[in-house]
C-alpha cells in the first residue's frame, strides 16, 4: 500500500494561492506602467527600481519583450545585474504556455540557472491600451526568501510502504537470517531502549538489528543523534549518562505502549527466516513507527495501527 502524501501537496498548493494572492494586484499595476514606456530601456528600469520596495522579497525584476527577450538589465535589491540584458528566455519553464491561457502566471520551483537554488518566477504579460501584447514582466524569487503562510505541513499518520532495491528483493529467499549479537541479548536491549524512553527523555529510538546499534534522539538536543553501540544497549549503567526526564506532554504513544511496540519489532524480527526485521524505529511525539525489513520494504505506519496487526498480516500466513 503505498500512499501519497496529499496534505503535502495541499500544503503547497495552499501556499501557492498565498503567493499568488500577494503578487497578483502588484504585478498587474506594474506592467500597465511598464506598457507606457515599453519603447524605452531606461524609464522601464527606472520603473522597476522605483517599484522594487513593493516587491521586498523578490530576488530580481525584469521585462522582456513580445519575444521573451529581455530589454532591462535584472534589477535587484543592490542595485542593477547587467549580466541578463538581451538574454532570450523563451524556453525557460516559467514562459511556456502563458499567452492565450492567463495573462500572469506563477511557476511551479525549479532549480534556478545560474545559483542552483529553489526557485520561483512570475510572469505578468504586458498589454497596451489596445489590449495587444508588447512584452512581458518578470519577477523571479529564492523560495527560502518567500513569505510563508502560518499554517505549515503537517505530516501524515497514514500508513506508507516504501519498495527498496529490487535487486535485494529478488534475491531474499536465496540468504537466511544469522543471529546478530544484538539477538542473543534482546531481552537485555529492549529493556534499555525502554527505559531511555520512559524515563530519560528519549523521544525518538531506532534500533539496527543486524548491525547491532541503535541511534536515539533526547528532548534535551533533538538537533543531534548519539549513537549506541551493543556494549552501551547491554549495560543498564547507560541509563546514567540521560539525565531523568519525565515522559514528554507531546507523546502520542502511552507510555505502557512502548515495551508491547518493542515486542513487536522481537516477533517480526524471529518470525521468519527470509523476511525479517532489520531495523525499527519509534517516535514517541509522532506516534509512528518505522519498520525496515531483509527484503529492503519499508513501512511507517502509527504505533496503535502497528499494534493491531499480528504476524499474520505481514507473513500472509
Amino acid at each position: 500500500m503505498q500512499v501519497s502524501s496529499s496534505n503535502l501537496k495541499e500544503t503547497i498548493r495552499l501556499q501557492r494561492e498565498m503567493l499568488i494572492g500577494l503578487l497578483g494586484e502588484p504585478m498587474h499595476d506594474l506592467a500597465m506602467r511598464c506598457a507606457e514606456v515599453i519603447d524605452s530601456r531606461i524609464a522601464l528600469e527606472t520603473l522597476l527600481t522605483n517599484a522594487f520596495p513593493v516587491f521586498s522579497y523578490c530576488k530580481h525584476l525584469y521585462v522582456l519583450n513580445a519575444d521573451a527577450i529581455q530589454i532591462t538589465d535584472n534589477i535587484i535589491r543592490q542595485g542593477v545585474d547587467h549580466e541578463h540584458f538581451g538574454r532570450d528566455r523563451t524556453e525557460r519553464p516559467y514562459m511556456q504556455d502563458i499567452i492565450g491561457t492567463t495573462d500572469f502566471k506563477l511557476s511551479e520551483a525549479y532549480i534556478s540557472r545560474n545559483k542552483k537554488r529553489p526557485s520561483l518566477t512570475a510572469i505578468q504579460v504586458i498589454r497596451n491600451r489596445n489590449g495587444e501584447h508588447v512584452g512581458f514582466l518578470g519577477a523571479d524569487f529564492d523560495t527560502r526568501e518567500l513569505p510563508h503562510s502560518e499554517n505549515g505541513y503537517t505530516e501524515p499518520d497514514d500508513w506508507r510502504q516504501i519498495k527498496g532495491d529490487p535487486a535485494i528483493r529478488s534475491g531474499v529467499f536465496l540468504s537466511r537470517r544469522i543471529d546478530s549479537l544484538m539477538d542473543k541479548r534482546l531481552d537485555e536491549v529492549l529493556s534499555v531502549m525502554n527505559e531511555l524512553i520512559a524515563e530519560h527523555g528519549v523521544f525518538h529510538g531506532k534500533l539496527h538489528f543486524s548491525s547491532n546499534r541503535a541511534t536515539i534522539w533526547t528532548v534535551d538536543d533533538p538537533f543531534v543523534y548519539r549513537f549506541l553501540g551493543i556494549d552501551e544497549l547491554t549495560d543498564p549503567d547507560i541509563c546514567l549518562a540521560y539525565p531523568g526526564r519525565p515522559y514528554h506532554k507531546r507523546a502520542i504513544v502511552p507510555v505502557e505502549q512502548v515495551m508491547p511496540v518493542f515486542d513487536m519489532f522481537r516477533k517480526l524480527r524471529f518470525a521468519d527466516d527470509n523476511v525479517y526485521l532489520r531495523a525499527g524505529s519509534l517516535n514517541i511525539i509522532n506516534g509512528m513507527v518505522g519498520l525496515n525489513f531483509s527484503c529492503d520494504g519499508s513501512h511507517y505506519m502509527r504505533y496503535d495501527e502497528f499494534l493491531d496487526k499480528s504476524t499474520d498480516f505481514w507473513f500472509g500466513l
